[in-house]
């Protein structure tokens, strides 16, 4: 049972993370569970792992954290040298077992699990045109949608098929694919979600992040292009792109706060793009104080940024509890709305009687900062100014972040003189659109910034209410199966 807390509502919530593994004479759901544990920060829901021997793939899924679903049996339940993984936050569909993936079809060229990181945003339409013809689903999430089109169109053969379900999906996404035989990876034709190739031994990996292959020796290679294709089977590696690739539109939050600091996208080190932001920051919003203290984790390397070009001393004010959200004890309502407290602890003789500028990545709805702030002055505080590396976010998204809708969002209701007053902050500075850009450094501005421009890169239909929340889609499949434990077929 999920419970929220003033801490959970407040913060962007992460996507999702997907890795998958062509390993010839290796037993990959072990190096799949390392890979997943390296993404855990993309998705904290549920977990699953599917892997194929060659000849059958078997499938192990629960909800949870990756190292308290999968055990040593489990592992030794899941043979084979193919195999992909997929790590949970809900955006469309629930937090429930039977949303988990991946998810598990058989096609007329043999059996084949699904996993995906992303929002369709024609999910809607696409539920409603094939349950027309008598199609039937078992889950809420737009990620069967893909599972169903790829075993629609196999009988076309696999490039065929998967050139098909692209050219139908419509949104963000990129999707790992375990077949009897091969690994299949695709990305959107915007690019607007992440996807990394690399090498492991005599075989090929994909993972949302370069900071999963680390764990499992395996050397990151490049970043798939928008709108490509790659398979991988016993005669190697090959790729090819669909129709409509474009250059890209990556999700600029990916810099600013999803991705771990120590991943690399397009070149760029994430640590070192969220450094530049704190000194962009510092060029933009000046300020006297004594020490910059960082929200931590995320707020870390921007404060380091602009510690260094101010000249103002960087320290800790707070320190975060990493196992507070382990606890399997529901707080009741008093202790839900101190979340922050119960998260956040002040270093009172660190910050009492400072000028404090506090730096964190983003605002949402402004009830984890303003507790903060307060932390702050009731630990002796002269001052707080805060520093955010992200521009104002003024739109939902509709690409695989769990964004609050528009009339939850600050910034999109009051100015930031506004903000300013309603967080309890002596001053307040966003960094700007451009100097977010800049900071990562890649050269062509090849972003989406939808959530704080409004310029949306992919059209939006009416998958989704005017206010950005997913329309759910609820139904049975008889052709495709999931569930808790491990799947084998007859």
């Amino acid at each position: 049972m999920k419970h929220h807390d003033e801490w959970h509502l407040d913060r962007i919530k992460e996507e999702c993370g997907v890795v998958g593994f062509y390993v010839p004479g290796e037993e990959v759901a072990r190096l799949a569970f390392f890979g997943l544990f390296a993404l855990q920060h993309r998705g904290q829901e549920s977990a699953g792992i599917a892997a194929s021997d060659g000849g059958k793939v078997r499938m192990f899924k629960d909800m949870g954290l990756v190292s308290k679903i999968f055990t040593e049996q489990i592992l030794d339940g899941l043979p084979g040298h193919v195999a992909v993984g997929h790590t949970r936050y809900s955006t469309s569909g629930g937090s429930e077992q039977r949303n988990a993936q991946p998810i598990f079809c058989v096609t007329v060229v043999g059996e084949m699990a699904v996993a995906h990181n992303g929002n369709l945003t024609n999910s809607a339409e696409l539920h409603a045109e094939l349950r027309a013809v008598g199609q039937k689903f078992e889950t809420d999430a737009d990620s069967e949608l893909i599972a169903v089109l790829l075993m629609k169109y196999m009988e076309l053969g696999i490039d065929e098929a998967v050139r098909r379900t692209m050219a139908k999906i419509e949104g963000a996404y990129s999707v790992a694919v375990c077949m009897e035989d091969r690994l299949i990876g695709f990305r959107d034709p915007f690019g607007v979600r992440p996807l990394s190739l690399g090498r492991i031994g005599e075989g090929w990996m994909l993972a949302s992040e370069s900071c999963a292959f680390d764990p499992v020796a395996a050397r990151f290679e490049r970043d798939l292009m928008p709108g490509e294709v790659v398979v991988v089977d016993s005669t190697g590696l090959r790729s090819f792109l669909t129709d409509g690739s474009t250059r890209g539109n990556m999700c600029l939050f990916e810099f600013i706060y999803f991705a771990r600091p120590d991943s690399v996208m397009y070149g760029t080190s994430l640590y070192q793009a969220r450094f530049r932001m704190g000194s962009a920051l510092w060029a933009e919003h000046p300020v006297e104080a004594d020490l910059v203290v960082p929200v931590p984790d995320s707020g870390i390397p921007a404060a380091i940024g602009f510690a260094q070009a101010s000249g103002i001393p960087f320290g800790e004010g707070m320190m975060k509890s990493r196992y507070i959200h382990r606890t399997f004890i529901q707080p009741d309502q008093r202790m839900r709305e101190l979340g922050v407290r119960m998260k956040l602890s002040p270093l009172r003789q660190n910050i009492a009687g400072k000028r404090i500028v506090l730096v964190d990545d983003s605002i949402v709805r402004g009830t984890t900062t303003d507790q903060i702030v307060r932390m702050m002055r009731e630990n002796g505080a002269k001052e707080v100014h805060v520093r955010i590396t992200a521009p104002p976010i003024e739109h939902p998204c509709y690409y695989g972040i769990d964004m609050a809708s528009r009339e939850q969002l600050i910034a999109a209701n009051k100015t930031i003189e506004e903000i300013r007053e309603h967080l309890g902050a002596d001053s307040l500075g966003y960094l700007s659109v451009d100097g977010a850009m800049d900071a990562v450094g890649i050269g062509e501005r090849r972003f989406c910034n939808a959530c704080f421009t409004g310029n949306y890169p992919i059209q939006v239909s009416s998958t989704f209410d005017r206010d950005g929340i997913a329309k759910g889609v609820v139904g049975e499949m008889a052709t495709v199966r999931s569930g808790q434990g491990l799947l084998e077929v007859e």
